[in-house]
């Protein structure tokens, strides 16, 4: 049976006070409003404006307005969203509102903040599944959205990871409440708008489970991802932190890769390129001299020999 709204936030059970994640759209506006009944005085909302868009500030207006109606707070955190060069404005503007979700936390701007609710839905989270495939990803893509996880000593929840987007929008049209419409949803120069456009109605026809089906491929991949990362912090406990290179020599070459992946995403919070893991395994093998080199772009910096071990900087860490 598909979930409702009202199934997925009884079963939701966050460290209060929450926050909740509120762009004014259907899926924020679903959840603050069933988070803030279900929590009176225990939930508040924050609104990332990105700048990016004319319409911005009506957005703002229409979120304070909502609140208001709610008496739950709003915080209007301001970013840059901006991408860089080679950087995905999608990457851009999720890395801008995790840093805004910090930064109120250290300030204390939302009190004491254990919890934020994000508002991806099923929907959401084939769209994943779908750009994960169509990039080639591993098992960390392939695994989708996690429904719960901690970051920078905030713990972040997606209670409506299984609803079906039209099952809010009818859930909040019963409840008779309005929502905004990003005009930018219907730009299909943006993979993630296609796929929602154009393949999901298509797959609604052809296999009407495929938000339960896709989700459990989903959790599967996150199974397996969570088994490599034991395995990998077993090896690292081994070859050392950061790694020893002949201890990592001993490694078979997947349990190599494994690693290496494991430790720049952990301590460095950047990922490889294959092309990239490829030859840092090929330099790694080669290196059997006192005097041999390693250097290679990896992210935003560069892993090098550093004497018997890995290290990676940039302009940042060096």
């Amino acid at each position: 049976m598909t979930p409702t709204v009202d199934d997925a936030i009884n079963a939701f059970a966050p460290a209060l006070p929450l926050a909740v994640g509120y762009s004014g759209g259907a899926d924020s506006t679903a959840l603050l409003l069933a988070c803030a009944r279900k929590w009176p005085q225990q939930v508040s909302a924050i609104h990332i404006h990105h700048g990016l868009q004319d319409c911005a500030d009506a957005f703002v207006r229409h979120c304070e307005a909502f609140c208001a109606q709610l008496n739950v707070p709003l915080v209007v955190q301001r970013v840059d969203a901006r991408h860089a060069s080679g950087q995905s404005p999608e990457d851009a503007a999720r890395r801008a509102r995790y840093s805004a979700f910090q930064a109120l936390q250290q300030q204390g701007a939302v009190g004491t903040l254990p919890s934020i609710a994000l508002a991806h839905h099923a929907d959401d989270q084939v769209e994943t599944l779908l750009l994960a495939l169509s990039r080639g990803a591993g098992l960390p893509g392939l695994s989708a959205m996690p429904a719960a996880w901690e970051r920078d000593a905030i713990q972040y929840h997606r209670p409506l990871l299984g609803v079906p987007g039209a099952t809010i929008r009818a859930w909040l049209q019963a409840q008779g409440v309005d929502w905004l419409t990003d005009p930018s949803n219907a730009q299909l120069q943006f993979t993630r708008n296609r796929i929602r456009a154009q393949l999901l109605p298509v797959l609604d026809q052809a296999f009407p489970q495929f938000r339960q089906t896709f989700a459990r491929s989903a959790a599967h991949a996150a199974q397996a991802q969570g088994l490599l990362e034991e395995l990998a912090e077993q090896d690292l406990r081994a070859t050392g932190i950061p790694p020893h290179i002949r201890r990592l020599q001993s490694l078979t070459p997947a349990r190599q890769a494994n690693a290496l992946r494991y430790w720049l995403k952990t301590i460095w919070r950047t990922s490889p390129s294959a092309a990239q893991l490829q030859e840092l395994l090929r330099q790694v093998g080669a290196c059997t001299s006192r005097g041999h080199q390693i250097q290679i772009k990896v992210g935003a910096g560069f892993v090098r020999r550093n004497m018997d071990v890995l290290d990676w900087y940039n302009s940042d860490s060096a």
